[in-house]
C-alpha cells in the first residue's frame, strides 16, 4: 500500500459551443476550473473533485462518459445531476493499466427531446508521487576478475529501476558506492551511470596478495523533492591470482649423466620456487631447452612438484661426444605481469609502473635460466655396418652361388674392442648365403622375379654382425636385391573353355591371356587359330590382351576343339586347346539361361577343388604334428610351418638346412 501523497490535476478543456434555442441561435463560452488531488488520498470516499456548471433556461440532464467512469479503470469517478465530479477510491499512478491521462466526455442533454445540447472534452491527468524506491535487478552481484585486469576496464555492470514517473525526479536516481571492504591503498573503485545501468571500474592495481575479494555496497537513491527513497545492492569482486611473481630455479637433483645409447632415461630434475597460488596457471611452469641442436633431450613439468624433468630421447655416442651443454629457461603457463602505483590522481587514472608496458611487448629477458652439463658414459658398442643398407641389381635366373656383394662392419667402441661374425638374418625364401668371416653374400638358389616374395621387383634380406661379448651385441645390415626381368614365362590362356549360343548371325566370346613377365616381354599378344578353321572361326582383333573368338553362322551346335597359338612381344609362344560349346535352342533366352547354369556349375566345381586342397593341407599338417610328437631325435622346428631343420655342424650357431629328399639327415 503506497502511503505518500500525490496530486491529481483535473483539466477540463472547454471550447466554443453552438447552441440552438427556440428563439434563435446564440454562441456561449465555458471556462472550467482546475483541481488538484493527492495520490493515495486516504478519503473518506467519495469526495468532491470539482463541478461543471452550465446555464440553461430549460432543463438539461448531465452525463459523464469515458475512462474512469464506464471504461477502465472503471468505478473511479462519478458525476451527479448538479455537475459535481466525485472520486470513489484511491488513485495509484503505477497501477492504472498504463493509463496516465483519463479522457472523458461531458454532455448536457435536453429533457424535452433528449437531444445533446452541449458536449465537452475532459482530460484528467494522474500525477505521480514518490512512493517507490529504486530497486536493483539483483540484490547481490558477483564476478571474478584476473589480477592483471587493467584500470579503467569494465569490471561489471549493474541494473536498477524505479516504478515512479521517469520524467520527474521521483523516477530518476543515482548510483553511489557507499563502502568497499577491505579498503586497500592500491585500488579505488568508481561507478559510471547510464540512465538505469551503472558500470563499475577501478583505478590502480589489483593485488591478489593484498586482497582476494572486495565487497562493495552500492546505493541507488532517487531525487524526489519531498522525500528521497533508496535501496542497496552488494557487489562481490573476486580476484584470481595472476602471474606477478617470476619462478626462480632453486636447485637440481639427479645423476646428470647418461650411458651412450640409452633413451627414455631421466637425467636431471630442476627445482623451482614461485610465490603465486600453488596449482594455478600463474604457478605452473613450462621449461624450454636451448642449445640442443640434435634434439636429444626433452623436458617436462612434474604436475605435482612443478619440477622440470630432463630426459634423453635420442641415443648419444660416447665416441662422438662425452658431454652436452644445455641452457634451460623457465616461465609460467600464463604471461608475467607487474603493476605498481606511482601516483594517485584525483578523479582520473592513476600513474602506474607496469611490466610489460603494452600488449605484445616481450618479457623473455626476465625469465630465469640455468646452465647444465650432461655427461655421456662409455658403453660397449655393437658392430656397425658400413653402409647399413646395400642395393644390388641383377638379372633374374642367375646361377646359384653367384656373388652379390660383400658387407663390411666395424666395432666403433674404442675401449671395448671385440671380434664379430656375420650371420644371416631375415631371408624369407632362402635366396642367400653369408660367409661368417668375410661378409660375402652369394645366391643360394636361382632368383625368380616372379616369386611371391618379390615386391616391386625387389627382394629384401637382412644380415647381423654379432660380437663375442657377454651378452653379445648385434648390428644389422639390410640388402635389397633388385631384379631385372627376363622373358622366362610363356603367355597363359586364362580360360580354356567358352560357351556360345547358336544363331543365324555370327556370335562372339572373349578370350584372354596373361604373362608373368613385364613389358616388353609380355602383352599385348598375337593370337592365331591353328588347323582347318577358315570360314568357321576367327580371332578379331588378332593383336591385344583380350580378343574376341568369332563363330561363323555355318558352325553347327555342339562341342568344338580349337588350337590357339599365343605369342608375346619377343616371339615366345605357347599353344593351347580351347574347348568351345555351341548351344542350340529355339530361343536366345533359353540359351542364355543354359550358359548361366554352366557358369554356376563351373563356380561350384572351383569351390569344391579349393575345399579339397584345404583338406589336403590340413591332413599334411596333422601328419607332421604326429611326427614331431613321436620322433625321439633332437630335431627342431623352423619358424615356417612344415619346415624341419637341424643344426649345421659347420656353423652351429646360426645356419640351418632344410631336410628334404636331397638331405635325408
Amino acid at each position: 500500500m503506497k502511503t505518500l501523497p500525490v496530486s491529481l490535476l483535473l483539466v477540463l478543456f472547454a471550447w466554443t459551443v453552438c447552441v440552438w434555442a427556440d428563439s434563435g441561435r446564440q454562441k456561449r463560452s465555458w471556462i472550467i476550473e482546475s483541481f488538484n488531488i493527492e495520490e493515495e488520498n486516504p478519503g473518506p470516499f467519495p469526495y468532491i473533485l470539482g463541478k461543471i456548471e452550465i446555464e440553461r433556461s430549460y432543463l438539461v440532464k448531465l452525463q459523464l462518459k469515458g475512462q474512469g467512469v464506464d471504461k477502465e479503470p472503471m468505478g473511479l469517478l462519478k458525476m451527479d445531476h448538479k455537475g459535481y465530479i466525485s472520486v470513489h477510491r484511491k488513485v495509484d499512478y503505477e497501477n492504472t493499466l498504463g493509463i496516465k491521462v483519463l479522457n472523458l466526455t461531458f454532455e448536457a442533454v435536453k429533457n424535452s427531446n433528449n437531444a445533446v445540447d452541449t458536449r465537452l472534452g475532459v482530460q484528467i491527468h494522474i500525477l505521480d508521487i514518490n512512493d517507490n524506491a529504486p530497486s536493483f535487478q539483483k540484490s547481490v552481484y558477483e564476478v571474478t576478475v584476473d589480477e592483471a585486469h587493467a584500470q579503467g576496464k569494465e569490471v561489471l555492470t549493474i541494473l536498477a529501476h524505479d516504478e515512479d514517473d521517469s520524467s520527474t525526479d521521483n523516477g530518476k536516481f543515482v548510483f553511489t558506492i557507499k563502502s568497499v571492504i577491505p579498503n586497500t591503498d592500491n585500488v579505488e573503485f568508481y561507478i559510471q551511470q547510464h540512465q538505469e545501468s551503472g558500470t563499475v571500474y577501478f583505478r590502480g592495481c589489483l593485488d591478489y596478495e593484498k586482497a582476494q575479494k572486495y565487497t562493495i555496497l552500492v546505493e541507488a537513491k532517487d531525487k524526489g523533492e519531498k522525500i528521497q527513497l533508496s535501496s542497496t545492492s552488494t557487489l562481490i569482486i573476486n580476484i584470481s591470482d595472476g602471474n606477478n611473481n617470476l619462478p626462480e630455479i632453486s636447485g637440481r637433483k639427479g645423476p646428470g649423466k647418461v650411458k651412450e645409447r640409452e633413451t627414455g632415461i631421466e637425467v636431471l630434475r630442476l627445482q623451482v620456487t614461485d610465490k603465486d597460488t600453488r596449482g594455478s596457471e600463474a604457478w605452473r611452469d613450462k621449461y624450454t631447452i636451448h642449445g640442443d641442436k640434435k634434439e636429444q633431450f626433452k623436458i617436462e613439468t612434474d604436475p605435482v612438484t612443478n619440477e622440470g624433468i630432463l630426459t634423453v630421447v635420442k641415443q648419444m655416442d660416447y665416441e662422438e661426444q662425452t658431454y652436452q651443454n644445455l641452457t634451460i629457461s623457465v616461465q609460467n603457463e600464463i604471461p608475467y605481469f607487474s603493476c605498481q602505483v606511482k601516483k594517485q590522481v584525483q578523479n582520473d587514472m592513476w600513474e602506474l609502473k607496469k611490466i610489460p608496458q603494452s600488449a605484445g611487448m616481450s618479457v623473455a629477458h626476465l625469465y630465469n635460466t640455468t646452465s647444465v652439463t650432461i655427461f655421456v658414459e662409455d658403453a660397449k658398442d655393437p658392430p656397425v655396418f658400413i653402409p647399413p643398407v646395400k642395393d644390388v641389381t641383377v638379372m633374374e635366373n642367375i646361377a646359384k652361388g653367384t656373388s652379390l656383394t660383400t658387407f663390411t662392419a666395424e666395432d666403433m667402441d674404442g675401449s671395448h674392442i671385440n671380434t664379430f661374425k656375420f650371420v644371416k638374418g631375415e631371408d624369407i625364401d632362402g635366396w642367400i648365403t653369408v660367409d661368417a668371416k668375410t661378409g660375402q653374400v652369394s645366391t643360394n638358389k636361382i632368383l625368380d622375379r616372379e616369386s611371391p616374395f618379390v615386391i616391386n621387383n625387389t627382394y629384401r634380406a637382412t644380415l647381423y654382425g654379432v660380437d663375442d661379448g657377454f651378452p653379445p651385441l648385434t648390428g644389422t645390415g639390410t640388402l635389397f636385391i633388385h631384379l631385372i626381368d627376363q622373358n622366362d614365362n610363356l603367355p597363359t590362356l586364362k580360360v580354356n573353355a567358352v560357351n556360345m549360343c547358336w544363331d543365324t548371325e555370327p556370335t562372339k566370346a572373349n578370350i584372354r591371356a596373361e604373362d608373368l613377365d613385364l613389358p616388353p616381354y609380355s602383352s599385348p599378344f598375337y593370337y592365331e587359330l591353328l588347323g582347318n578353321v577358315e570360314d568357321k572361326w576367327k580371332v578379331e582383333p588378332a593383336y591385344g590382351t583380350t580378343v574376341n573368338l568369332v563363330k561363323d553362322q555355318s558352325v553347327h551346335s555342339g562341342h568344338h576343339l580349337l588350337q590357339i597359338k599365343i605369342t608375346d612381344q619377343q616371339g615366345l609362344y605357347a599353344i593351347y586347346n580351347l574347348t568351345v560349346t555351341v548351344w542350340d535352342s529355339s530361343s536366345i533366352s533359353n540359351c542364355q539361361v543354359k550358359m548361366a547354369q554352366m557358369v554356376q556349375m563351373g563356380l561350384v566345381a572351383a569351390w569344391m577343388v579349393a575345399l579339397a586342397v584345404l583338406i589336403f593341407i590340413e591332413m599334411c599338417l596333422m601328419v607332421l604334428l604326429i611326427y614331431f610328437t613321436t620322433e625321439k631325435k633332437n630335431i627342431e622346428m623352423d619358424k615356417c610351418l612344415g619346415c624341419l631343420i637341424k643344426t649345421n655342424p659347420e656353423n652351429p650357431e646360426t645356419d640351418c638346412m632344410v631336410i628334404s629328399s636331397d638331405n635325408p639327415q
